[in-house]
Formats: structure tokens, C-alpha cells, sequence
């Protein structure tokens, strides 16, 4: 395969993502790539991780993101650890400074193999979410799904973690709701110019929470990063629970946990595993890939 990248197969608590190694590049991952990537059964994935060489001074390198669909994504925390354990693998280096889309991000591999991101300050101003109407306090938006005397899903909390988030306050597992038939209906509602990652949480006690996401351009995932940060700051913001949160993301394999903090310096910091299946190369135009007979996880 001519003009072909190392590319591996990983996974953060089952947020199926592709780390793609475009260094040396000065190409893109193409949309129609990633649609036929999303589309094999092999490398369906999330999201995409594109490694590019840096842009900024005292960043290691520039990380474009891409969504099943083929459009662009401002934020992945769950891949962004698996960027770090494949770089971690390759160079040794434990922590490391990536520039996205949505900015900056900061990240180190633990003694313990987990991996902390640092995913920025949330923001909660409705026109920098963005939301279409206007709302003085953001953690609670006039939004319903069912019966209005009724409603399924009603009042989330709003906010963006580099993108738009929406957090609806359930009362038992989210993993009850069909969220497959609300999903798509929320994600694309008015309310939000740009779409919107959509989360159910159940709060089990102040230190402790449950979710499930839709999330945009990618549709009914395992795990989401930053729709657990938003969780948490949600969580803490409405007085539900404390800054520090552990959330079990329904939907992962086993029920996998991360850790959110909202820091008193108002940074939010995932922390959580990530996971390598398996290495190959593909044609960042095409899609088209091949297997490596890799013995553990490499992006060389």
C-alpha cells in the first residue's frame, strides 16, 4: 500500500478510538476515509486521533480530531489518552502538551497506567456553548422530551468542555432509557446551533454518579471524556455533588469508572485507562488498511 500511515486500534473504557500517525505529513485524514474506516467492521471507531507535528512551541504534537461521520470534533478526552499511551510507548515520556481545535491540553501517564488529561476550564455562557435562546443560568435550560405534563427528559444542564454538552438529571440507571430514539432528536435539536453531546447522570451520592451519552457525529458510544466532565461539573454545579467525582460510564465494558475534578483553579482533570488491541497502516485518503503482526502498542 503506497503513502500509507502506522495507525493503531484502541480503546478508552470502550470509546473505540483510531490513533493515526500523519507526523512528517502536511495531509489530512480525509472525511471519506474516515467513513470507510467507520464502516468496516475492523476499524469501526468513535473517533479518530490524528497526530500531526506540532504547530506551537512546547507542544509535542497538534491532535485533529474526526468523528464516524467524517466531521470534525473540537475535543475527545478518552482518546487523548490513548494518544498518550501510544506516545508514552514510543518515546518513554510520561507527560505530554497537545494543541486542538478547542486549545491546549496537558496530559500525564501514571505509575499505575492511568492517564490524567487536563481538559481545560468549562465554560457556561450560552452564546459560547452555543445555545440558540438566551439563559441567564445554563445549569438549568428549558428543554424537554415527552408529554409536557410529563416529560421523559426535561431541564439539563448546559455547558461546553471545548464542545456542547447537554447533562439531563435522571433518577435510575440510564441504561433504562432509550436513549437511541431521544439521542438523535436531542443532538440535533434548535436549541443547538452546533449539536450537542447529550448525557444522562444519575447521581448515587455526592462523590459518586452514573452516565450514558449520545454523543455528536458519533451517535450511541461506549464511553465519552468530555461528556463525564461535563457530568462532574454539572454534578458539582448544581450543588448534586462535590468537585471531585468518581462516574461509572454505563455503557463501557464493565462498567469502567473515571475520575473527574473540577479543580479550585476552575481546570477540569479526567482521569482513567486506556486500552491497545491492535496496530496497522492504512491510506489516510482512502481508508483502505492492513494489519501488523504487532506485538504491543506502538505508533513508530
Amino acid at each position: 500500500m503506497a503513502e500509507t500511515v502506522q495507525f493503531a486500534k484502541m480503546n478508552g473504557l470502550g470509546n473505540k478510538i483510531l490513533v493515526v500517525d500523519m507526523r512528517g505529513r502536511t495531509d489530512r485524514v480525509t472525511p471519506a476515509a474516515a467513513i470507510a474506516l467507520a464502516g468496516n467492521a475492523d476499524t469501526g471507531f468513535d473517533q479518530i486521533m490524528a497526530i500531526h507535528d506540532p504547530k506551537l512551541a512546547g507542544t509535542d504534537a497538534y491532535i485533529d480530531i474526526l468523528n464516524c461521520d467524517g466531521t470534525k470534533a473540537q475535543a475527545c478526552g478518552n482518546g487523548t489518552r490513548c494518544v498518550v499511551q501510544a506516545l508514552a510507548a514510543e518515546t518513554g515520556a510520561k507527560t505530554f502538551t497537545f494543541q486542538t481545535v478547542a486549545g491546549i491540553l496537558n496530559a500525564e501517564e501514571h505509575e499505575d497506567g492511568t492517564i490524567s488529561v487536563d481538559m481545560g476550564k468549562p465554560v457556561f455562557a450560552w452564546d459560547k456553548i452555543p445555545l440558540s435562546e438566551e439563559f441567564f443560568d445554563t445549569s438549568r435550560i428549558e428543554l424537554q422530551i415527552g408529554p409536557i405534563d410529563a416529560p421523559i427528559l426535561h431541564s439539563p444542564s448546559a455547558m461546553s468542555m471545548g464542545n456542547p454538552h447537554a447533562v439531563f438529571w435522571v433518577d435510575r440507571d440510564p441504561m433504562s432509557f432509550d436513549l437511541e430514539r431521544f439521542g438523535p432528536l436531542l443532538e440535533n435539536h434548535p436549541m443547538f446551533p452546533e449539536k450537542a453531546n447529550i448525557t444522562l447522570a444519575q447521581v448515587i451520592s455526592p462523590s459518586q454518579m452514573v452516565t450514558r451519552t449520545w454523543e455528536r457525529g458519533a451517535g450511541l458510544t461506549l464511553a465519552c471524556g468530555s461528556a463525564a466532565c461535563a457530568a462532574g461539573v454539572s454534578g458539582a454545579r448544581t450543588g448534586r455533588t462535590g468537585r471531585k467525582v468518581s462516574i461509572t460510564v454505563a455503557s463501557s465494558p464493565n462498567r469502567g469508572t473515571l475520575t473527574i475534578d473540577w479543580r479550585d483553579d476552575d481546570h477540569v482533570v479526567m482521569t482513567g485507562p486506556a486500552a491497545w488491541e491492535w496496530s496497522g497502516r492504512l491510506d489516510p485518503v482512502t481508508g483502505s488498511f492492513e494489519r501488523e503482526a504487532a506485538p504491543e502498542a506502538v505508533i513508530r
